[in-house]
């Protein structure tokens, strides 16, 4: 390729590219679909009828080690993530997927993200167990189905896999201390301590529209561009992920607020 020709990738819909066919969960989507099914069908039926007549489950010590195990994993892939980008440039104008050893990193970080959404599939589980049904939203299941189904599929067809280099980079930071804050909050006698939830939904969207920027940004400088797949992918659902936390944030924090500066008024009076 000329030095100073764009070239935009092609979605590789026979989803040999990336040579991930031998890896687990990675040969054809049977086995991720019957994963995201039985997922959906255990948080919107099963689930709720299996707890229906039962006490919510307290787990409170399962989901201290499950936040805990989430967040060692969380850290290994900023870990990973912020190597690569430091190493490569955060704005990666350059072909770096056309060479062997970057393409093989970014491809294994990318898997490495793409098994963590799954493990975090279990958030939900556990909402349901807790009879936390409220917590288990449209945008709260929408969240984790899309993530683990679109980082499966740029995995598998996406010759640019250094899409997901930043976005997982950022992310994984985010849910650091997101899994930090579940996990302290399993146990009641902390939970009353823990006045910094708000301020998580805050860094979301804070990284949704630095990913929203960055991709955007790398799309206009690379030389090597994503697919048209991807970039209304990626684009799309990063908009639609801001219109939906900020709304959530309105109506959880905002009301809330309003609601004990009502409160205030009335004792005054």
């Amino acid at each position: 390729m000329d030095v100073n020709e764009t070239k935009i990738y092609k979605y590789q819909w026979d989803g040999k590219g990336n040579g991930v066919d031998n890896w687990f969960l990675m040969g054809s989507p049977i086995p991720v679909m019957t994963i995201m099914i039985s997922y959906w069908l255990f948080v919107l039926k099963l689930g709720p009828m299996y707890m229906k007549n039962r006490s919510p489950y307290p787990l409170v010590n399962i989901l201290g080690v499950y936040n805990v195990i989430q967040v060692m994993i969380s850290f290994l892939i900023c870990y990973q993530g912020t190597t690569f980008l430091w190493n490569n440039g955060v704005l990666q104008t350059e072909c770096i997927m056309e060479k062997a050893d970057l393409k093989k990193t970014a491809t294994i970080g990318t898997y490495t993200y793409f098994l963590a959404k799954i493990t975090e599939l279990l958030d939900t589980i556990f909402f349901i167990l807790r009879k936390k049904y409220n917590q288990a939203s449209f945008l709260h299941i929408y969240h984790h189905s899309f993530t683990v189904l679109s980082t499966w599929a740029i995995l598998k067809y996406e010759p640019n896999v250094n899409a997901v280099v930043f976005l997982g980079t950022i992310n994984s930071y985010v849910h650091i201390v997101m899994y930090a804050y579940y996990g302290l909050s399993a146990y009641p006698e902390l939970a009353k301590y823990l006045w910094w939830k708000k301020y998580i939904t805050k860094m979301q969207l804070i990284q949704f529209v630095l990913i929203l920027a960055h991709f955007l940004t790398e799309y206009k400088l690379a030389k090597c561009k994503p697919s048209y797949v991807v970039t209304t992918l990626v684009c799309g659902n990063l908009l639609l992920f801001v219109y939906l936390f900020t709304d959530f944030y309105m109506k959880t924090y905002k009301n809330q607020s309003e609601e004990n500066n009502n409160k205030s008024s009335k004792k005054v009076d």
